[in-house]
């Protein structure tokens, strides 16, 4: 399907400056979130349901496709990504490119400093809820360095190429709530956003509870709070790029401690 079958770029409702948040939180650049409001173009109930669909089937790709080891992980990771942007490709068009933006010197800026902050609050809201219900490793980072040099350059290539996939799987879906709310049950920007917000991080933090061994407190608690960190670098930049770089910059700080912790083991 072309995009030039799609609606055509027309915004649904007009908006002031007053529906969006302030400085802090949205910067002052003339961007808005695509998709959401019939720019660049209106994506039907039935194609934002197809798109959320296709979410869930590379999410089903990455956690069935055995991974014996981070080479052939590759292959999972990187349909992880593929299928949802292959289906927002199918019913966008060349508008499916709304989702990243070009990354400039303070994007690259924000990536770093929401990649602190999501450390700040992992390790802040990480310390509470481990004395409180218990915590489980992460496989990931627990067993990182443990294959040899090509097994740990392929395990950052290949949790690169996750991470951005992990920002695909959370963003496509918020952008689907907030068409949902703000275009159809009529609600207003600014409540559409945190709605969205609240509910992909939630989204976010239950795909994560096969990795914690279903603990329902890490995986809603310590991992849906990050996420709200890890949005609001999306929400302030519109740019996928700034909340993949963030998220990279946070997972691949935690796998270089492990990793040289286990090198230090072995030595």
């Amino acid at each position: 399907m072309s995009t030039e079958s799609a609606t055509t770029a027309t915004p649904i409702r007009s908006l002031t400056e007053k529906d969006r948040f302030g400085r802090l939180i949205e910067r002052r650049d003339g961007n808005d979130f695509p998709f959401y409001n019939g720019t660049p173009i209106e994506l039907s109930v039935g194609k934002w349901i197809l798109v959320w669909a296709s979410v869930a089937v590379g999410f089903f790709a990455l956690i069935f496709i055995p991974q014996p080891n981070n080479f052939v992980a590759i292959l999972p990771r990187a349909l992880f990504v593929a299928i949802p942007l292959a289906v927002l490709g199918l019913v966008a068009g060349r508008y499916w490119t709304a989702l990243f933006r070009k990354v400039r010197g303070v994007d690259v800026l924000n990536m770093f400093f929401f990649a602190a902050l999501n450390i700040v609050i992992t390790f802040a809201v990480g310390a509470l809820v481990a004395a409180t219900f218990g915590a489980n490793p992460n496989a990931t980072i627990s067993g990182a360095g443990g294959g040899g040099v090509g097994d740990t350059i392929a395990m950052y290539v290949g949790t690169g190429i996750q991470l951005v996939g992990e920002e695909i799987f959370v963003i496509l879906p918020f952008l689907a709530l907030m068409y949902f709310l703000f275009a159809k049950a009529g609600l207003s920007r600014k409540t559409a956003i945190i709605l969205a917000w609240v509910v992909s991080s939630l989204w976010f933090g239950a795909a994560h509870l096969p990795t914690y061994d279903w603990n329902f407190a890490q995986a809603f608690l310590i991992i849906g709070s990050a996420r709200i960190a890890l949005t609001l670098a999306f929400i302030r930049t519109k740019n996928l790029w700034v909340a993949a770089g963030a998220h990279i910059i946070n997972d691949w700080v935690f796998l270089t401690f492990a990793v040289i912790g286990s090198v230090a083991a072995a030595s």
